[in-house]
């Protein structure tokens, strides 16, 4: 050891000797387990998973480090994983889809249903372990008759990078213009008029409100037709 280092003398406590302190930092995050519609594990159950984890763990804290940020990085790692394992693998893929809106609305099928190939896939694979998960009213039981697929994984991300791709070759130039701004850039209707140098001579109305919802229905056709046709690879 050279003269310039110091040996780090720190003496580490014991997981008994800090449980009072973790108690207290997993009170704390309790407004963070917002997953209340399991009946079946509330906040105490998650507080136990917590600490059994940290003291698996409690190995590897290093006690010339602040316990504090170690400790709330499992406790929020933690709380984050049970909500994913509990509900988010098997929620419908339309919580993570860009054409979703509020009141279970859709930018392509009006409504967030069966005609779309993902929310079927999810309707036919995961539906059931999603209703036995969440205390829901379960349709004719169907977790009773029917077996619970859980091999699929949709991934949504790669979905709608080739969603656009394919459309890019499907589209006109203009109507290609008018989706990238709706649907990737998340423009207003307005915003995308004006960026096309769209007018209208109406009083109190949007300019260019015509052509968007004339574009706008003839890209969602042609969406729909290739959705239907599967030519999108959502795997």
């Amino acid at each position: 050891m050279s003269k310039n280092e110091k040996k780090d003398t720190t003496k580490k406590p014991t997981f008994e000797e800090s449980i009072g302190f973790i108690d207290q930092e997993i009170t704390k995050r309790r407004g963070k387990w917002n997953l209340t519609s399991l009946h079946w594990m509330d906040y105490d159950d998650v507080s136990q998973i917590i600490r059994i984890h940290i003291h698996e763990k409690w190995h590897l804290y290093d006690a010339s480090k602040p316990l504090g940020p170690w400790v709330n990085r499992i406790i929020s790692n933690q709380i984050k994983n049970l909500i994913r394992n509990n509900y988010g693998n098997f929620s419908r893929p339309c919580l993570k889809c860009e054409a979703a809106r509020p009141n279970n609305g859709c930018d392509i099928y009006n409504s967030q249903c069966a005609e779309c190939p993902l929310y079927a896939k999810w309707e036919k694979t995961k539906k059931s372990a999603y209703e036995i998960k969440i205390p829901l009213a379960l349709e004719d039981h169907s977790h009773e008759v029917s077996p619970v697929c859980f091999e699929d994984n949709i991934n949504l991300g790669k979905f709608a990078a080739n969603l656009h791709e394919e459309m890019k070759t499907k589209l006109k130039p203009n109507e290609w213009l008018v989706y990238e701004g709706l649907f990737i850039n998340n423009n207003t209707e307005e915003e995308v008029a004006k960026e096309m140098g769209f007018k209208s001579n109406e009083k109190n109305r949007t300019p260019g409100y015509k052509q968007i919802k004339n574009l706008r229905k003839k890209i969602i056709e042609k969406v729909k037709k290739c959705l239907k046709k599967d030519e999108v690879d959502y795997l």
